[in-house]
C-alpha cells in the first residue's frame, strides 16, 4: 500500500520512493555503493528480493521443500548452523511419529463456543501459522496444547517425544531492574543454550544486543527491545515443539528476518500465531485459520495460498470478516 518508505538508519531518515519491494531495490543499490555494509546484510537483501519476485507456487514449493528436509536438518552440525544466524533456536530433542493430534475438540468460555469438532495433527517438520480474529481462541488453543486449560469434548494428545517451548505474548515476567544481560543470562557468563554451552554475552549479541545495549535497564527498552529479551530467555529451553504467540510485534526489519531464518532452520515443529500475512507467506507450511461460526480450518500451504483457496472455493470477493462465535447448545 505504500508509496514512500521512511528508513531510520544511524540516526538518520532516509526516504526511499515506492512500496516495500521497491524500498529493498534501493537499499541494495545504496548498500553497494557505500560498500562500508556487512556482507551479511548483503546476503539478507538478496534472499528478500529472491522472494519478492518469486511466483506464489514457486514460494509454497519452498514451504513444502523443508518438511522434506526435516531429517537433513537435524543431522547437521547445530554450531556450523549457528555461526550463519543472528537468532538461532537451539534444537531440542529427536520428535516421534506423533506430535500433536486433535480429534473433534471443543472449548467455550461461558455462553460463548470458540470452537467445535477441531481436529488436526501437527507434522514433525511443519511451521504452522494459526490466524483469525482477536478472541477467536487461538492463544486458548496453545493453552490446550500445553495443559494450562482442558478441553471440554474430544481428544488432544501430546506425543511422548514432545519437548515445549512456549513464547506468549505477556512480557510482565520480565524484570525492568535488571539489565539485558542479567534478565538474559541470570547473572552467569556462561548459560546452557539447549545442549550446548554458551557464552551469555555472545548469546545476547546475537539477538542484537551489543556492547552497551548489554547494560541498558529492561524497565527502558523499546518495545521491540523486550520482545526480543523475551525471546531470547524462553528459546533456550531447547524444545522440539515451539509455540510462538504473535513474536514478530514491534520487532524492526532485521530483526524480523533474522528471526524467520531461524524458524526455517529449526529443525523440528513451529506453531506461530501472527497477524503478520508477509511473515506467514514466507516461513508457513501449513495454516490453521480460526473462521467465524466457531469453526477452525486446517489447510496446507502459506497464506497466501489460503487466501487464493478461498477465493477458488466462495467467490472472487472473498474476504476476512469480523468474528461471530455460534451459540451454546446446552443439555
Amino acid at each position: 500500500m505504500a508509496g514512500w518508505i521512511l528508513e531510520l538508519d544511524k540516526g538518520a531518515g532516509i526516504p526511499y520512493q515506492g512500496n516495500y519491494s521497491s524500498w529493498l531495490e534501493q537499499k541494495r543499490k545504496r548498500l553497494a555503493d557505500e560498500e562500508k555494509q556487512e556482507s551479511a546484510r548483503q546476503r539478507t537483501l538478496a534472499r528478500e528480493l529472491e522472494w519478492v519476485r518469486a511466483s506464489p507456487r514457486a514460494r509454497q514449493a519452498k514451504s513444502k521443500a523443508r518438511i522434506e528436509a526435516y531429517e537433513r536438518l537435524l543431522a547437521e552440525d547445530p554450531e556450523l548452523r549457528e555461526r550463519e544466524l543472528e537468532i538461532s533456536i537451539p534444537p531440542g530433542p529427536r520428535l516421534g511419529d506423533v506430535v500433536v493430534e486433535a480429534e473433534g475438540i471443543r472449548k467455550a468460555y461461558g455462553d460463548k463456543l470458540l470452537f467445535d469438532d477441531l481436529s488436526f495433527s501437527l507434522p514433525r517438520g511443519g511451521i504452522v501459522g494459526v490466524i483469525g480474529p482477536n478472541g477467536a481462541g487461538k492463544t486458548t488453543l496453545f493453552r490446550l496444547i500445553t495443559g494450562e486449560e482442558k478441553v471440554d469434548g474430544g481428544t488432544l494428545r501430546v506425543g511422548d517425544t514432545v519437548k515445549l517451548a512456549y513464547v506468549s505474548q505477556t512480557r510482565d515476567t520480565l524484570d525492568p531492574t535488571k539489565s539485558v544481560w542479567e534478565e538474559i543470562s541470570g547473572g552467569e557468563e556462561n548459560i546452557q543454550i539447549g545442549a550446548r554451552t554458551r557464552n551469555a554475552r555472545a548469546y545476547a549479541a546475537s539477538l542484537n544486543f551489543r556492547g552497551a545495549d548489554q547494560q541498558k535497564k529492561v524497565g527502558d527498552l523499546s518495545g521491540g527491545e523486550r520482545n526480543r529479551v523475551h525471546l531470547a530467555k524462553l528459546l533456550r529451553s531447547g524444545g522440539n515443539v515451539l509455540l510462538l504467540d504473535e513474536p514478530t510485534n514491534d520487532l524492526d526489519v532485521d530483526t524480523l528476518r533474522a528471526l524467520e531464518e531461524a524458524i526455517l532452520d529449526f529443525a523440528g515443529c513451529v506453531v506461530v500465531i501472527s497477524h503478520d500475512r508477509w511473515f506467514l507467506d514466507r516461513v508457513a507450511t501449513h495454516m490453521l485459520v480460526f473462521e467465524s461460526d466457531s469453526r477452525v480450518e486446517w489447510f496446507e500451504g502459506n497464506y497466501q495460498a489460503y487466501e487464493e483457496h478461498m477465493r477458488k472455493t466462495v467467490g472472487t470477493d472473498w474476504r476476512p470478516h469480523r468474528i461471530r462465535y455460534r451459540p451454546l447448545m446446552r443439555a
